[in-house]
């Protein structure tokens, strides 16, 4: 509320200013120059400030060099700027809304992040290079991305460090090669995206125990493969041997077996429910993801049964109301189809959009749910 009426205040008085400003600024001056000074992103959209020596003029929290307060003219709009002969920032776009530049600082602190090689990455350094404050780049990223700038940071380290094992690395090389300092960085934070050591991962999950099973359903062929905690895997798909080979890329060393007894349960469940009788599923899981991922994979099982969501509104749900590219990315990974809806998604204009299994499972899928829920 205090912030709001500033910026009310602040703009009342640029509007009732005399065209020949005063010699001594006044208190409500005082307080502009305090944002610009500050770069205090909370004055974004209130006033925009404008240097005679450049010609230029920027909203508060542009990053760019302060000018000497005597060079420095206050207006209450950028047209109000553009008339008096100044040109528009190009590094903070003025004009822009304040949510246009937030995604721009953003997108410049993924991009600097990814090109990182420090082990852990100072977001100190990335906020003093954007020209922002570290709580405000941990907060706006928190906002748009959904997790911290660490968290983003320690998953793309995660993620160089499976390619390099993948494409054969030892397990020191592939850690110093994705940005770690050192292996105990690696191992203490490993575990819980990988599901297991680095080592074992690179050896395609030596020693794991898999057990699956692939049954008949309406929708086809369904392989189920899961561990003793939960169920890791649901594929979907025509042929027996594809969806196992798709298992097996994963986990190529892993002790991998046709084993029914051991996700029987679960198969019995997940037939029935896609042949109508059981509406419900509550199985349990077992996948790994990164955080991002467990938060969108956590909204499609909130979407009711014989319901969807567009993309735009599940990135709106989650706090991301330009994430849609990055919620279907998410999507387009989920490893447990059914169990995890990602079929309840939907384009915009109510187009089926992709699906990983085919737009027929999806839309047998969808008239399915519909058809249990309406009770026709």
């Amino acid at each position: 509320m205090y912030f709001e009426f500033m910026k009310h205040s602040a703009q009342t008085w640029i509007e009732n200013q005399p065209k020949k400003r005063p010699q001594a600024p006044s208190v409500s001056e005082r307080r502009l120059w305090q944002a610009v000074v500050g770069r205090d992103a909370r004055y974004d959209g209130a006033f925009v400030y404008a240097v005679h020596s450049t010609g230029i003029y920027c909203r508060p929290s542009c990053p760019s060099r302060r000018p000497r307060r005597e060079r420095v003219v206050f207006f209450a709009a950028p047209e109000a700027a553009e008339r008096e002969g100044f040109r528009p920032c190009r590094r903070c776009d003025p004009r822009g809304t304040p949510r246009e530049a937030e995604s721009r600082l953003i997108s410049q602190a993924c991009g600097m992040i990814e090109r990182a090689s420090d082990d852990p990455i100072r977001i100190e350094s990335v906020a003093r290079q954007l020209g922002v404050s570290p709580f405000r780049l941990q907060r706006v990223f928190r906002r748009l991305v959904g997790i911290s700038p660490g968290a983003y940071a320690q998953s793309i380290r995660l993620r160089r460090f499976k390619n390099r094992l993948r494409e054969g690395s030892d397990v020191t090389s592939a850690l110093y090669e994705a940005g770690y300092g050192s292996s105990s960085r690696l191992y203490e934070r490993s575990n819980g995206h990988l599901g297991m050591t680095p080592a074992t991962y690179g050896r395609g999950g030596q020693g794991m125990e898999i057990g699956y099973t692939i049954a008949p359903t309406p929708l086809g062929r369904v392989l189920v493969a899961g561990t003793a905690k939960g169920i890791s895997a649901i594929y979907l798909g025509d042929s027996e041997e594809r969806l196992e080979a798709t298992l097996r890329r994963e986990y190529p060393a892993a002790t991998i077996s046709k084993n029914p007894a051991q996700v029987s349960q679960w198969v019995r469940q997940l037939v029935g429910h896609l042949s109508g009788e059981q509406p419900e599923l509550d199985l349990p899981l077992d996948v790994k993801a990164t955080a991002f991922q467990r938060r969108v994979w956590e909204a499609l099982q909130q979407i009711p049964r014989g319901t969807t969501r567009s993309y735009s509104d599940l990135a709106r749900s989650l706090g991301l109301p330009k994430g849609q590219r990055a919620v279907a990315r998410a999507c387009a990974t989920n490893p447990a189809a059914i169990v995890i809806p990602c079929h309840r998604i939907v384009r915009e204009d109510g187009g089926l959009g992709g699906y990983r299994w085919g737009l027929k499972r999806k839309q047998a899928l969808l008239d399915a749910e519909t058809k249990t829920r309406t009770g026709n």
